[in-house]
């Protein structure tokens, strides 16, 4: 053997050998824990009693998920709270939130992380979208927060069920909101993202399954009795409103006494709704008034989550307007593009006319977005094209309002309820059609959709010499559970026979939830319309009834403070 050679070998045996003695050495400790293939251990009593105990948290887990829409991620995740068995159903709902609160916060951070690397290639869409996705995230871990307490008591998640329904829902919303800013993007965030946001989506899912079946969840309510006029009861409004509220929407701007004043011409406090909005107050306990005289303000208007129980009151919807440009096609997302956006809860607004000015041509330009939980707009007008109000999420009542638009003009995943309101289709785009509402739902468990009662639905006087050009629809699915109904409504014959129309194929047509009851006009025939699974004549006052004030937004608990007039039945 040659020199070489020799060295070769020393070499290998120094660097092999020791290496075999180990891998041998553990293949040898491996053989003696694991023993022979045909040897089955004999269980020691600790180790039954703990696969017992394994085994009773996963029944246990199985029990409480059952019904739920995806029962393997809840069993995975209930199973493993300590104490299952001991726990209330709330309680194990209150700590799948604080769960899933965790993992909305690392999303948040993500987004973050995401802008700050991606800086320089990202365009203003994607910048904008990421913006969203990090104000929906902090909103959706508010509304847990809200949450909680009730669902950690020993008997308040069923006295607020309502409430626990509407925050969940809008919180699941959210997620859906952010990455539905980046369906005009080419770029690949949205793959970075979703899938954190789509297990979020289903936590929170299965915890309003999982709501439905705390004791006393499913009182019936009296829907068959004979529908109440609530209004009556104070004045002429409805209970959710407090007597200060009532008297206020009541009274002319002449008796009213403001808080702050807006005025164009400087005989106010400010000159612009912006720098009043900076001067009003946090967290309000009561009615904060900002009266904003006539005149037209070219300024996006947002109310912030801090700002609460805010009142905008304007000279009337001829006189007062709030007007933006922000549109999709000039780099905006939908949720960012709206002249004036409203988060903070219990905002009220009278005697305004709020427009997005952008035109068709740039499609998606909202006039108003508003995501404030028991939110009303009285006398109020808003204008724009395609996605004029954006009921976003929460609870929400309009009465006595005007909306214009053509696409989808009514959209978005909230509890909405428009009550002797006039909607009016506007002369689109030479390719398009009209859909008065497009409504969101994500999820059976949500308890959201659109009420349109008592309405008027028409065509605008630009539409009226082109009516015969273009087709017009009551609504289509944009989301697989969408769910809408127009009752006891005026239906002009601009409306095609079929009434509703398909937004992607079948999707949705099995799942979504459309009816229509006792309207009345030319455009009211019901025997051509669409013969959906989903679709329905309501033939039965009671469940009619489930889509009033009283019913689906609970009106009657909340209304009468703010002063605006209402119905809590179908009359």
């Amino acid at each position: 053997m040659s020199p070489l050679n020799r060295r070769n070998l020393l070499l290998f045996s120094s660097l092999f050998l020791p290496t075999l003695a180990i891998f041998l050495l553990l293949s040898s400790t491996f053989d003696l824990l694991a023993g022979p293939l045909h040897y089955t251990a004999q269980p020691r009593a600790g180790d039954f009693h703990v696969h017992r105990r394994q085994q009773l948290q996963e029944e246990t887990a199985r029990s409480h998920c059952e019904g739920t829409l995806y029962p393997e991620l809840c069993v995975s995740t209930v199973s493993v709270f300590p104490d299952l068995a001991l726990k209330s159903l709330p309680q194990i709902i209150a700590a799948t939130i604080k769960l899933t609160s965790k993992d909305v916060v690392m999303a948040a951070a993500k987004c973050s992380g995401i802008k700050q690397s991606w800086l320089r290639r990202l365009g203003p869409l994607e910048q904008h979208a990421l913006d969203d996705c990090r104000e929906l995230f902090q909103h959706t871990v508010d509304e847990f927060r809200i949450a909680l307490p009730d669902l950690n008591g020993t008997s308040s998640a069923s006295k607020h069920i309502d409430d626990l329904q509407t925050l969940l829902s809008g919180a699941m919303t959210n997620q859906f909101t952010c990455l539905d800013g980046f369906a005009y993007s080419n770029s690949s965030v949205r793959n970075k993202i979703e899938e954190g946001l789509v297990r979020i989506s289903r936590h929170v899912s299965n915890s309003l399954s999982m709501l439905k079946k705390v004791p006393g969840a499913n009182k019936t309510r009296s829907t068959a009795a004979a529908p109440k006029v609530y209004g009556s009861l104070h004045g002429g409004f409805p209970s959710w409103v407090s007597g200060k509220d009532r008297r206020l929407l009541q009274a002319s701007t002449n008796e009213t006494k403001f808080d702050l004043i807006v005025a164009k011409d400087g005989t106010g406090n400010f000159t612009n709704i912006t720098d009043a909005l900076a001067a009003a107050p946090n967290s309000s306990t009561t009615r904060f008034v900002i009266y904003i005289k006539a005149g037209a303000y070219f300024e996006n208007v947002e109310v912030i989550s801090k700002q609460k129980n805010l009142m905008f009151v304007g000279d009337g919807i001829e006189k007062t307007w709030i007007k933006g440009n922000r549109s999709v096609v000039d780099g905006w997302t939908t949720f960012r593009s709206a002249t004036v956006a409203v988060v903070g809860n219990g905002f009220i607004a009278k005697g305004i006319s709020f427009e997005n000015y952008a035109g068709p041509e740039k499609h998606q330009a909202v006039a108003l977005r508003s995501g404030s939980d028991l939110s009303v707009f009285y006398q109020c007008r808003f204008i724009g094209y395609q996605d004029t109000l954006y009921v976003h999420s929460l609870r929400q009542f309009y009465r006595e309002c005007d909306i214009y638009g053509t696409v989808d003009f009514i959209f978005g995943n909230a509890a909405t309820v428009l009550q002797n309101c006039n909607l009016y289709a506007r002369r689109p785009l030479d390719n398009q059609q009209n859909i008065f509402t497009a409504q969101g739902r994500d999820d059976p468990n949500q308890n959201t959709g659109i009420s349109i009662l008592g309405c008027k639905v028409a065509a605008a006087s630009d539409l009226i010499p082109v009516q015969s050009s273009f087709r017009t629809y009551l609504g289509r699915p944009w989301k697989q559970y969408s769910r809408t109904v127009f009752m006891n409504s005026y239906i002009e014959d601009l409306v095609d026979p079929a009434g509703w129309l398909e937004w992607n194929g079948t999707v949705g047509l099995s799942t979504l939830y459309y009816g229509e009851y006792m309207n009345a006009g030319p455009g009211s025939n019901t025997s051509a319309r669409v013969t959906w699974p989903g679709y329905r004549v309501i033939n039965s006052s009671a469940e009619a009834s489930q889509f009033t004030v009283g019913e689906f937004i609970q009106g009657n608990d909340w209304l009468n403070g703010t002063g605006v007039p209402y119905y809590a039945g179908l009359s």
